[in-house]
């Protein structure tokens, strides 16, 4: 029997749902959710208003079909979404696991309390406590990437009590144990529960959990008991720390809310008016008509303007836009498909294409003022390299000719590792002197490398002879244990008090006596053995400033040199290491180690005595040299950079690595130039020292007469936050700031004057930060600035950000998909982003305004005509065009040729985008589509219904035909009117205007509407309809007998030239006297190509590089990282060459930390110009 305990918990299934809807609520929800927009609403309001006889003026289908259709394909769209979800849910649902007793059940079907077994590389299902597993100790690997985006591996441990089970199914069908435990919650790095079990209580913490989400490495199998299902999963609740999922609503969207509220009150006020006229109209004028036309029941003038003003409300109902909301998501839905098939953003490599997630964001693509960005794996590889190293004052890496000029990596050939069977394969290096002073014993050669096989906290893992797979905690380390492997000092295995490496081809033991471990503010890590003759030593690792400090005198002069060298490191933006050693004697030694056991099991203040003894022994050093990893940017990311700056976008990059390491990547990104002003470091330790820096020091010298002002800001919000207008700085400047300075810049007192320093600045480094505090940069920046914002980012550690933001971009990289998964655009490298604004976005921002700017044009000029038409009806609510037009406007005659010029225009094709990104400027400022171009909009219409209605009105007026014939009927006036609207509105003139990119389906569209309206009107007004059905076809013969008429086509010809003449003239003088940047990149030629990107040299100090963890320095020396036995072989004889997981790239070693292949080369890709300007030819590719 096996019980779980929680307090006031129910036990849930583990079946996931995200679906919103079944069968048999479809229907109601889903018209429920549509009649919450307004419009859809107000149309189902005129419905019942048209059920009125003494209101309704209209028949009822004119509202019943618009009404229907829109809501028919907005169901139709959400029943799509809907069924997508429900096969994702039952596709997971149906993976099969087997439970206790050896039978398979779906995911779906796992309850708390059930023993389920998890084999090498499956997904973690459920939340469960692990019992046992077939790796010694009882440990298991896991990776978390899906949770943490961290992908190195992490050990977790059963209790000896239930690791004794083993995998023995009798055995755990007899477990009888209890597990009392917290409810669930978002921390995912604690724990709290016990098992009782045989009578003893067992305490749980975080080491004995395997949360959903993880997925088991490297162990074959291992059993868990289940705790939590997918109701009630710990990974769940995770939401506090991944930010909370909001609906994102784009500008335009809310800008559309406030502009149709204002057209509801406008339309009150024309209805009002004609209301009015009505019945002035009837005191005066129409009690000549009781005679024949009496009042019914006696109703008065009064009553007559109240039922006018009703329908009226019918009549003008087509100012408000039903077909607003379905046009728009028809586009948005178009625009998403262009992403989606964008060949130029597909990614061969790892056959990922690009993927639009949503479809409702398309057009804030291009209005992206700021950009928010992961480093690790989004602007690099995530794939660190050895590149270069510094050893006992010479500098090997880069490949000299005779005359001491530096060659190309692909004029060299690369180093013959041949000699060493145990070498990775896939290693390069080209610097054939550090290989031959290997060969020749260098003693410091050898002593560098050894330090390197022995320092550090890898598990080697050999299941077949000669074959290494080494897993390590941070992809540092990774690489140079791979460097020192292939230079000849192979670590091979270890026991949590020994290290064993082949030297050389020799086997040899070290005795591992101690781990000084890494943290944060040791930022060194050592390691003391006893090496076979006997001779105690310390090997140390850290940053350079830290292990300067702890040197011996004698290596000054050696020091001066390795500085020389990691200057030149750290200009090329390589994360580096100062490697250094000493000689201890085994008496103080003896000593030391007593008072360090002493230290160790002090219940008060044992990491500070620790500390201490730490820093006693890690002194007078003697300096071996220097590492330099390359954590390889990914292709085209400083092109793609420099574009956004180009277009105005401000870049930020928010990580979670340390200050040097973040500031040299931002100077190989070109983040940060040293053509800048000045770089302003912000690390003050209290909120008066950020403040000091902020406000004296940055914005004293970017603008030193405002340094001392207080807050300005341009306007207020509703809300009544401020926003705070853009400052323009004296030159260019960048600002990095570290996690807890930021933690100060965003207090309340500080956060303003921290964002207008950060604002003046090109661009914003922030290192340290955790998820919590990209989501607070995000914030900050969208609550006091007007503008758009965008995340992008790989990894779980990123959600919370790429939620915060107004768009989310998720990179599918080596860190999982959890950021994918959470984004609302997705693709596989961080250069596709300039595409993706740049071309998608300015397109489908330039799109949707234009359709808005004409949509609302049509819809006004068509309802005008009937205000203006009121004043010579006698304001009797008749309608100035037929019924079946009316019906028919929206929907199929204007319906195409918008649809066409809002999925197919284009104002400049991708590669002029490209060639003038200031195009992307007038989106950020939102010139297209605002308020102002609303009324200039309503105003245009204005002006086109008067020419519609008074010219065609003035034109029949005592008109006969060419056979004297009267011609001057209300039919054939009706009919003059529409067909002179649709020629001016959708047809040949103002559509075609609006449209800067004529294609096929466009010239179909726009020709097809107009003969689908010839062709409806002599259909609809023939002899044959009418004596079937005379009420619904009362126009009779009035196409054939008008559009037969010179007169007729002649006033077409007028109202249209009259309402074309000014639009032209405008437009012809704006070009000449104010022209836009559109107008300008037209004008001009296209620019010369690109020039190669100049080597930049730096003299600034090299960074500190090691991504590593505390803690896993006792977990080595504990004998819980231990394995099973490798197999040993005395020497390199006949040893094959080998395999491992590291997968490394480029010019040196690559180490991958998930293990997966990485450099696969696809065939036939073409190299865009979006890459990198050269391309180098890697013959091991």
């Amino acid at each position: 029997m096996v019980g779980v305990t929680f307090s006031f918990i129910f036990f849930q299934t583990n079946a996931i749902k995200t679906s919103k809807y079944n069968v048999f609520t479809f229907l109601p929800l889903n018209l429920f959710e549509q009649f919450q927009r307004i419009a859809n609403a107000y149309f189902l309001f005129l419905l019942v208003l048209q059920v009125i006889p003494q209101i309704s003026s209209l028949s009822w289908f004119t509202t019943v079909v618009p009404l229907v259709l829109v809501l028919s394909v907005t169901a139709a769209k959400d029943a799509t979404d809907d069924i997508v979800s429900t096969f994702s849910d039952h596709f997971h649902n149906l993976f099969f696991f087997p439970v206790l007793r050896l039978r398979s059940e779906k995911w779906m079907n796992v309850q708390v309390g059930d023993i389920i077994k998890l084999e090498n590389n499956q997904f973690v299902t459920a939340d469960i406590m692990l019992l046992s597993s077939s790796e010694p100790l009882n440990l298991v690997y896991i990776e978390t990437a899906e949770l943490d985006g961290l992908t190195n591996l992490k050990v977790r441990q059963a209790l000896p009590v239930t690791g004794d089970l083993g995998d023995d199914i009798e055995k755990l069908a007899d477990f009888n144990g209890e597990v009392r435990c917290e409810p669930p919650n978002n921390r995912l790095d604690r724990f709290t529960g016990t098992l009782t079990y045989a009578g003893q209580k067992y305490p749980l913490d975080n080491e004995k959990i395997l949360l959903r989400g993880c997925t088991l490495r490297n162990t074959e199998w291992c059993f868990g008991l289940v705790l939590f299902g997918e109701e009630r999963k710990k990974t769940k609740l995770k939401h506090r720390n991944c930010g909370k999922t909001t609906f994102k609503r784009t500008s335009i969207d809310r800008l559309m809310n406030v502009l149709v509220l204002c057209i509801f009150v406008f339309l009150g006020f024309m209805c009002t008016v004609l209301a009015v006229g009505n019945s002035i109209w009837e005191n005066k004028e129409g009690s000549n008509f009781t005679v024949f036309l009496p009042r019914q029941d006696g109703n008065s003038a009064a009553f007559s303007a109240f039922l006018t003003f009703w329908s009226y409300v019918i009549i003008l109902n087509t100012v408000v836009p039903i077909s607003l909301y379905v046009s728009v998501e028809i586009i948005r839905l178009g625009n998403s498909f262009y992403i989606d098939w964008d060949r130029k953003m597909y990614y061969a490599r790892n056959d990922t294409p690009a993927e639009a997630r949503t479809t409702t964001l398309n057009e804030e693509l291009g209005q992206i003022k700021y950009v928010f960005s992961d480093k690790t794996g989004t602007l690099t590889q995530n794939i660190m390299t050895f590149n270069k190293c510094s050893i006992n004052g010479k500098c090997y890496g880069d490949v000299c000719d005779y005359t001491g000029q530096r060659l190309e990596i692909t004029e060299v050939k690369r180093v013959d590792f041949s000699f060493n069977p145990l070498a990775d394969p896939r290693f390069i290096f080209h610097d054939h002197a550090l290989v031959e002073a290997v060969k020749l014993e260098n003693p410091e050669v050898h002593a560098f490398f050894r330090l390197l096989a022995l320092c550090h906290t890898v598990m080697a893992e050999e299941k077949k002879e000669g074959e290494l797979y080494y897993q390590a905690q941070s992809p540092d380390e990774g690489a140079l244990v791979t460097a020192a492997r292939n230079f000849g000092f192979v670590f091979r295995s270890r026991t949590p008090d020994s290290v064993s490496i082949v030297e050389m081809g020799q086997q040899r033991s070290y005795e591992l006596l101690a781990i000084l471990d890494f943290n944060n503010v040791r930022k060194r890590m050592s390691v003391i053995v006893r090496n076979p003759e006997g001779k105690l030593s310390l090997y140390c690792k850290g940053a350079d400033t830290i292990i300067y400090e702890r040197l011996h005198q004698s290596c000054s002069k050696l020091m001066d040199v390795t500085t020389e060298h990691l200057n030149e490191f750290a200009g090329e933006g390589l994360r580096t290491l100062v490697l250094a050693y000493k000689d201890l004697e085994e008496e103080y030694f003896n000593q030391w180690k007593q008072r360090h056991h002493e230290a160790s099991t002090e219940l008060d203040d044992r990491e500070g005595k620790l500390d201490e003894l730490y820093e006693e022994i890690e002194k007078d050093l003697l300096l071996l040299g220097a590492t330099a990893i390359e954590d390889k940017l990914q292709d085209g990311v400083p092109q793609t950079i420099e574009q956004l700056s180009k277009a105005d976008i401000k870049v930020w990059v928010l990580t979670g690595d340390k200050q040097e390491t973040a500031e040299n990547i931002g100077y190989s990104c070109n983040l940060l130039r040293e053509e800048m002003n000045e770089v302003f470091i912000i690390s003050g330790n209290s909120p008066e020292d950020v403040k000091e820096e902020l406000s004296r020091h940055a914005r004293t010298a970017m603008k030193p007469d405002t340094a001392d002002t207080g807050l300005l800001p341009e306007r207020t919000l509703v809300k009544g936050v401020k926003v705070i207008a853009d400052e323009v700085a004296n030159g260019e400047y960048g600002l990095v700031i570290n996690g807890h300075s930021l933690a100060y810049a965003l207090e309340p007192s500080i956060e303003l004057e921290f964002l207008r320093t950060a604002c003046m600045c090109k661009s914003v480094m922030c290192c340290r930060v955790t998820p919590l505090q990209k989501a607070q940069v995000v914030e900050l920046v969208k609550k006091y600035k007007q503008v758009v914002t965008l995340a992008i980012g790989d990894g779980a550690n990123d959600v919370s950000m790429i939620k915060a933001a107004h768009i989310g971009v998720g990179i599918s990289g080596q860190e999982g998909m959890q950021a994918v998964l959470s984004s609302d655009f997705s693709f596989a490298q961080f250069r596709f982003l300039q595409r993706l604004l740049l071309v998608h976005g300015r397109w489908s921002y330039l799109r949707m305004c234009k359709f808005l700017r004409y949509f609302f044009y049509k819809n006004f000029t068509f309802t005008f005509v009937h205000f203006w038409y009121g004043f010579f009806c006698g304001f009797s609510a008749q309608t100035v065009y037929d019924e079946l037009f009316i019906t028919l406007y929206n929907l199929m005659y204007t319906a195409l040729p918008v649809l066409g010029m809002s999925l197919f225009d284009q104002d400049v094709n991708a590669e002029w985008s490209f060639q003038h990104p200031q195009l992307y400027i007038p989106g950020q400022l939102n010139l297209y589509f605002n308020k102002k171009a609303f009324f200039k909009c309503a105003l245009h219409s204005c002006y086109s219904s008067m020419v519609l209605f008074f010219i065609p009105y003035a034109a029949m007026q005592d008109t006969v035909r060419d056979d004297g014939k009267d011609v001057a009927d209300y039919q054939s006036f009706a009919l003059l009117t529409q067909t002179c609207l649709l020629h001016v509105v959708s047809v040949c003139l103002q559509l075609g205007m609006e449209m800067s990119y004529w294609t096929a389906v466009n010239t179909f569209f726009v020709l097809g509407s107009l003969a689908m309206y010839f062709a409806v009107t002599f259909t609809m007004y023939s002899n044959g309809l009418f004596l079937m059905l005379p009420s619904a076809f009362p126009f009779m013969g009035t196409a054939r007998n008008s559009l037969n008429q010179p007169n007729i086509w002649l006033t077409i010809l007028l109202t249209s030239i009259l309402c074309i003449l000014p639009v032209v003239t405008y437009r012809f003088l704006l070009i000449q006297i104010c022209p836009t940047i559109n107008d300008k990149a037209k004008a001009t030629l296209p620019p010369p190509p690109r020039r190669a990107r100049i080597r930049r040299t730096s003299s600034r100090r090299s960074g500190y590089a090691f991504s590593h963890a505390q803690g896993y320095g006792e977990l080595v020396t504990s004998g819980r990282f231990l394995r099973r036995p490798a197999v040993r072989s005395s020497g390199f004889a006949n040893v094959g060459r080998t395999t491992t997981g590291f997968s490394p790239m480029g010019r040196s070693a690559g180490y991958s930390p998930t293990g997966r292949p990485q450099n696969v080369k696809a065939p036939d890709v073409e190299v865009t110009s979006l890459q990198m300007f050269r391309t180098i030819k890697d013959p091991a590719l």
